[in-house]
């Protein structure tokens, strides 16, 4: 078990890594929280005269500056006058110069949403009726690419400082307070605390790039980090700050002060480490309800408690977990983990599942609203992920819990057999270095052993000594307590690792853990996710306003797409026509079809169409199902001729999803 524990865990170690990558690879960028559920005028309309205010609806609040919202007249200048200001609720507008001319106006959004995600988009209406445009749109994106990237790394390392941090402490005050003299279990906590602390640092550099011009110039932009300073994300990432300088006192007690004191002064400066910590640990976690899921949306004030509760019961098992794995692998073999502590610790872990399943199900609830968006939508879909994680993390745990039945019931008979034991080792030990000693003493007189063996090994030491001449008394005693203190320790860490209670429970842990890092990653992704709910509320949003224009009629641009999502039954082609291909208004029908030609039926299909040149884009269509194999939107408006992007995301089953495209001039 010793040999090949090492090589174990680290190939279990870059496994893990592989798949937290992935994970992260198949994230993609940020998807937006807030979306936009309705306009005035809408996406596509045709008005008779030239309206006072654009206005905007979103599923939530967001936050807007000068330039959140433009509008742009048919040769891309801005006819919007003032700042864009909240007109009620969700609803967002600006206000437009007078005596507008007939054309195609073109409106920008970029804002960011209530739980600190950037939100970017564009629509066209028309005034009279439509007209060619010419609209130099500016960036459009909120973070993406290195920054985006950077980003989603911060938060998982904040996520995964926070675990070790709290769970840890936890560990060592309620189950075992012996820990804090450990050298291993204090490297644990401390690197929790290290890591939350840059990666905090790091989000607030990162945050106004992220929100902004995603430029990796923009990161050390002190201009920027003034204005993420006065948003909610920027308070709450300060006063995490502040708080992780009062959680490094409390780790100085705990592993200072705390393992010298006598047991009625430690009784004490348990129950004030205890009040404390719990303190620390609920505003750091509130640090996170504040600004992002929870803050925003149906009931907000029972869903931040709730969300921190979640939070704190995820640092308790896993962070936990954590230090029990270091210490039952890197743990002094003179100082193992007590079989009392693994109980406790798994009555710790028994109470945390138990918190997460009724936080976890109330949160599944108030993000998704409906059974079918777990597959339709990609929140739904990660959500799935983790709870199958969860369930596979609770299975490995059963086993954990009864190696550790196996390790108190044998803990008695153990501790009486090892006593015994480790006593015949020690006298082994002993011996055997004592012969040792004496006769290397001996060896160059000769008489070393046997004045060894007649009891007199101080003599025989300061004999040899004297006779040599090189090597004093205290030197070779030090020399034979070192010796001896390393026999002891490799025989009692031999000794431990036998068993095989204690072995079982050390892999079981292992695997545990294993499977946590791959669950903290999906969740680091699922809140950078857009909640299913929003997802549904946008599509509908989309469906209806693609429906409320009218088509046109004069030729048509027919593209094939062939797709391959890589599950059963992946393959075929996606046919879309574009009607008549012009700026304005256009009809589209997609037809789907199997390789060998035969209309088939997707679960999902979504088209976006996109202007590189001009920034514009996506913009979002999601056709309605006609028939087999038939799906059709109309009114599709876009804004100005040039070539354009036409992107189709096609998902053949819950997991296989392709997304192609191909270019084609709208004139």
């Amino acid at each position: 078990m010793t040999q090949t524990a090492a090589p174990r865990a680290r190939t279990l170690v870059l496994l893990l890594l592989a798949a937290v990558c992935a994970l992260f690879a198949a994230a993609g960028p940020a998807a937006a929280h807030a979306a936009l559920t309705g306009s005035d005028p809408q996406q596509g309309a045709v008005v008779d005269r030239a309206p006072a205010r654009v206005s905007l609806t979103f599923s939530e609040s967001v936050s807007l500056d000068d330039d959140s919202l433009r509008v742009l007249d048919p040769e891309g200048r801005r006819v919007d006058r003032g700042d864009p200001e909240n007109v009620s609720g969700t609803t967002y507008g600006v206000a437009l110069h007078s005596g507008l001319p007939d054309g195609t106006y073109t409106v920008t959004y970029q804002v960011v949403s209530a739980d600190s995600h950037p939100v970017s988009g564009a629509f066209a209406f028309s005034i009279g009726a439509p007209s060619e445009t010419s609209v130099a749109v500016g960036d459009q994106t909120g973070g993406g690419g290195l920054v985006d990237g950077l980003y989603g790394l911060a938060r998982y390392v904040a996520y995964a400082g926070f675990v070790v941090l709290v769970g840890g402490a936890a560990f060592v005050l309620a189950c075992w307070p012996r820990g804090s003299g450990i050298r291993t279990v204090q490297r644990v906590v401390v690197s929790g605390w290290l890591a939350l602390t840059a990666a905090t640092l790091a989000l607030l550099l990162l945050r106004g790039s992220y929100t902004g011009s995603g430029e990796v110039a923009d990161i050390f932009d002190l201009g920027l980090l003034g204005e993420v300073l006065q948003t909610k994300t920027g308070a709450a990432l300060v006063s995490r700050l502040l708080l992780l300088a009062a959680a490094a006192l409390f780790v100085a007690v705990l592993f200072g002060a705390y393992d010298k004191r006598e047991d009625d002064e430690k009784r004490d400066l348990t129950f004030g480490l205890a009040v404390g910590g719990t303190v620390v640990a609920v505003g750091l976690a509130a640090t996170w309800a504040m600004s992002e899921h929870a803050s925003v949306g149906l009931q907000a004030g029972l869903a931040m408690p709730v969300d921190v509760l979640h939070l704190l019961a995820v640092a308790a098992w896993l962070g936990g977990l954590t230090t029990l794995l270091a210490a039952l692998y890197r743990a002094p073999a003179a100082t193992p983990v007590d079989a009392s502590a693994v109980r406790r610790f798994s009555q710790v872990a028994f109470a945390s599942v138990v918190a997460l399943v009724v936080t976890g199900a109330y949160q599944s609830w108030r993000q998704l609203g409906s059974w079918s968006a777990f597959t339709d939508t990609r929140y739904g879909q990660l959500l799935l992920a983790k709870i199958v994680l969860v369930g596979v993390l609770v299975g490995v745990a059963y086993f954990s819990r009864r190696w550790t039945g196996r390790l108190v019931a044998g803990a008695g008979e153990g501790s009486r057999a090892d006593s015994v034991e480790m006593a015949g080792v020690s006298g082994e030990a002993g011996a055997s270095e004592g012969a040792d000693g004496s006769g290397r003493a001996g060896a160059p007189g000769g008489t070393g052993a046997s004045e060894g063996a007649d009891g007199s090994e101080g003599a025989s030491a300061s004999e040899s000594a004297g006779r040599s001449g090189t090597v004093g008394d205290a030197t070779r005693a030090a020399q034979l307590a070192r010796q001896r203190a390393a026999v002891d320790a490799a025989r009692q860490k031999k000794l431990r690792d036998a068993d095989p209670r204690r072995s079982g429970l050390r892999r079981s842990v292992l695997a545990e853990a294993g499977v946590a890092v791959v669950l903290l990653a999906v969740t680091t992704v699922l809140t950078q996710t857009e909640p299913g709910r929003t997802e549904q509320e946008a599509r509908a949003a989309t469906s209806s306003s693609a429906a409320s224009g009218d088509a046109s009629a004069s030729g048509a641009v027919t593209l094939d797409l062939p797709f391959d999502t890589g599950g059963k039954d992946g393959k075929g082609v996606v046919r879309i026509e574009l009607d008549p291909a012009r700026v304005g208004a256009n009809s589209v029908h997609v037809f789907v079809e199997s390789p060998d030609g035969r209309a088939v039926d997707i679960p999902e299909l979504k088209l976006a169409f996109t202007l590189k040149a001009k920034d514009i884009g996506p913009l979002s269509v999601a056709p309605d199902h006609i028939t087999t194999g038939h799906w059709s939107a109309s009114g599709v408006q876009l804004p100005m001729a040039g070539d354009w992007e036409v992107a189709a995301t096609v998902r053949t089953s819950d997991i296989d999803q392709v997304t192609v495209s191909k270019n084609t001039q709208i004139g």
